[in-house]
């Protein structure tokens, strides 16, 4: 599941192309068009679920209908910018992985790596955790860190973000599929 934002989507239909994610791909689901063409030019079905306040439990519904239909194991969002409902969360406990910047809870809202850059931040990062009903508080799978100093720009701190995004989605993705993460109440275990 994708929004506007394409680098994690984009890194994880390359891995998947070449072999490094012991994944199938069996369909994307986005908010928005706009990825259209590349998911298809990979020969992966495109769906798109526009959600607005109104219409989330429709959308919702849609997107469980497609993850019977496509019997999809585990569902990823790859920069998904929707909140999923607490009904939803409960349902793919354990088979939604989520990415968000490592700043939460420090730097909320819009453009949080330039708040950082405001703040002489040394360190960017991401963490990919389980989805469940407390936004972006799932049991951690995997994190990713790059240190920065003040020669960045708020445009280097998003570019460094978007790499630790890749990077530490990617993991998790591959640690669950192999069968290596385990949820242990809050937390997880992953075998490496």
């Amino acid at each position: 599941m994708v929004s506007k934002f394409e680098h994690c989507l984009n890194d994880l239909l390359f891995r998947a192309q070449i072999g490094e994610l012991p994944i199938e791909i069996a369909a994307v689901v986005s908010n928005h068009p706009d990825h259209r063409e590349l998911v298809e030019w990979h020969h992966i079905p495109f769906f798109r679920i526009p959600v607005t306040k109104e219409a989330k439990p429709e959308a919702e519904a849609k997107l469980l209908e497609l993850i019977d239909r496509f019997e999809v194991d585990l569902v990823v969002l790859a920069r998904y910018m929707q909140i999923l409902s607490d009904e939803l969360a409960r349902e793919l406990t354990g088979r939604a992985i989520n990415i968000h910047h490592s700043f939460l809870p420090s730097f909320k809202g819009a453009k949080p790596y330039h708040q950082a850059w405001e703040r002489g931040v040394k360190t960017v990062g991401a963490t990919a955790h389980f989805v469940n009903s407390e936004l972006d508080e799932g049991p951690i799978i995997a994190q990713q860190l790059v240190e920065v100093d003040h020669a960045f720009t708020p445009e280097d701190l998003v570019a460094a973000g978007r790499d630790a995004e890749c990077k530490a989605l990617s993991n998790a993705v591959k640690w669950r599929c192999d069968g290596r993460v385990f949820l242990s109440g809050k937390r997880t275990v992953v075998l490496r």
